[in-house]
């Protein structure tokens, strides 16, 4: 749990990659007209007329670093200023992707994030078709600052230098141990500064990626935001309606951060249910034959422990010649947890180490870290840190670490390596070279119009209670869904997308209490 790669990666899970997973084409910025595709703008701040009334020139998104976008999606950039204290700065280019509304009645665009930190979203735009959703809106996917085919991109490791890293063994809690993950961070903040620089690293959270979606909405042509959240998607939601309540129409965030809730407390319930979720899927596999945790479910953990423990000192043959190493077996099995429709995964690479084979689960981490098959990566690992550290207060309590290391190896102990100790490094974000840029707060908004919220029973990710409490602090309509898996909407669920599709288009509020 001390291997810094592990620990930077795993401090609060991305949107796994396999359920949601550029030389540019030239815009224009000009301050010029204030209509884009017929539909005017929102009068824009202050200075910020350039950015607000650009207009847009949609076209291929061949070069836009991504092979699976939907027939007839177009892309684009937007330009924003990297500091909006300073809009007659540097700039930075946010890329766009858009399906335009098939119906004749069309409300708008509709905005979609896929969460993270640090995930691209041009992709997302194929999300509802063949529904009203696809129908009257123009749905926009994009890859947040810094991230994706978005420029420039947040860059601190090389491929090489991340499977390099990836292969090193893991530490354990011994003083000599904690000494090398904390120079290993600080190692790698230096790179994200070098490769980086201080400045943009400065303004790569979700303050500035808030106002980007501003722009956004003004340069599509909105008056209003129509936006889906998923995950770390939902901070960019509800963030928004507390910086443009004026400027919200509607907002669906599913798998719910608490704006409130410290990053300690965060980082302990997260884990807490990732152990439910192991639980869970460790008595789905015990009631088939030849589970590779047994028969017993009370006994998984202990046979999940003896299966990875050994890659503690020793890695497993795989196909490729990197070998399944013990971070990257732990990244794999928790790919597979957030949601059911993996645990036939999970149950191949267990079943594959039992036999001292890795392959399943090498493949599974590579997923989960953004390594192509060509042995590059892209850049959501990296963006992940960067922004993560941005937005929140760094743990420098020694203390305060060393609680949080126990208390997460006491919550789940399917995670729990064995080499824990009553102490633990300081973790990446004490090292970052610029302060955070927002802190836990309880969410009060005045005025905003009505929202909804949807959150999952057992989400691994992001725990339920997260949603009602979201939920309350929005005087949002909650939407309940009892499952195990990291959120649902609008992914062929009826009783969850019909309501969703109701309120977006025609904004009808969800029925009190609703769960499915």
């Amino acid at each position: 749990m001390n291997n810094a790669w592990h620990d930077r990666r795993m401090a609060l899970m991305r949107t796994g990659r396999a359920v949601l997973m550029a030389t540019a084409l030239v815009m224009t910025a000009a301050a010029c007209t204030s209509v884009v595709d017929g539909n005017p703008t929102a009068t824009a701040p202050e200075g910020m007329g350039q950015f607000y009334n650009q207009t847009l020139k949609w076209g291929s998104c061949s070069d836009f670093g991504d092979d699976d976008m939907p027939k007839g999606a177009e892309c684009t950039r937007v330009t924003v200023p990297i500091d909006y204290e300073k809009p007659d700065g540097g700039t930075a280019q946010i890329a766009l992707s858009r399906l335009k509304a098939t119906g004749p009645d069309r409300i708008g665009s509709l905005l979609f994030n896929p969460g993270g930190p640090g995930v691209a979203g041009i992709n997302m735009v194929g999300i509802a078709d063949s529904t009203k959703l696809a129908e009257r809106f123009d749905r926009i996917g994009f890859d947040p600052r810094g991230t994706g085919a978005s420029l420039p991109k947040i860059e601190c490791m090389t491929s090489e230098e991340n499977d390099a890293e990836r292969a090193e063994a893991p530490k354990d809690n011994s003083p000599a141990g904690i000494a090398a993950a904390e120079t290993e961070n600080k190692q790698y903040a230096d790179k994200c500064v070098t490769r980086t620089g201080k400045d943009f690293l400065a303004h790569v959270g979700t303050r500035e990626v808030v106002q980007d979606m501003d722009v956004i909405r003004a340069a599509v042509g909105d008056a209003k935001l129509n936006y889906v959240g998923y995950s770390y998607g939902t901070r960019l939601g509800y963030a928004y309606a507390e910086k443009f309540p004026d400027h919200v129409r509607a907002l669906v965030l599913d798998g719910a951060l608490d704006p409130q809730q410290d990053p300690v407390k965060e980082s302990v319930l997260q884990a807490q249910s990732f152990q439910k979720a192991f639980d869970a899927y460790a008595a789905d596999c015990a009631s088939k034959e030849n589970c590779p945790l047994g028969s017993d479910p009370a006994q998984a953990t202990a046979k999940f422990r003896e299966l990875v423990g050994p890659l503690w000192n020793k890695s497993v043959p795989t196909e490729d010649p990197r070998g399944l190493h013990y971070g990257d077996a732990i990244t794999g099995v928790q790919q597979t947890l957030y949601s059911n429709r993996f645990w036939p995964a999970l149950t191949k690479g267990l079943r594959e180490l039992a036999q001292n084979r890795g392959d399943t689960l090498l493949a599974l981490a590579d997923m989960y870290d953004g390594r192509r098959e060509d042995g590059s990566y892209d850049n959501s690992a990296d963006a992940f840190n960067a922004i993560r550290c941005v937005d929140d207060p760094a743990i420098t309590d020694r203390s305060i670490a060393a609680k949080q290391d126990s208390e997460y190896r006491r919550v789940a102990p399917f995670l729990d390596d064995g080499h824990g100790s009553d102490a633990a490094p300081l973790e990446l974000c004490s090292s970052w070279p610029v302060p955070n840029t927002s802190t836990p707060h309880r969410l009060s908004i005045p005025g905003l119009p009505k929202t909804v919220v949807i959150s999952t029973t057992e989400d691994p990710a992001t725990p339920y209670q997260a949603g009602v409490d979201l939920a309350d602090q929005l005087g949002a309509a909650l939407i309940t869904f009892n499952g195990t898996r990291h959120t649902v909407s609008l992914s062929g669920v009826a009783c969850v997308d019909d309501p969703v599709i109701a309120y977006l288009t025609d904004l009808t509020v969800p029925a009190a209490g609703l769960t499915c």
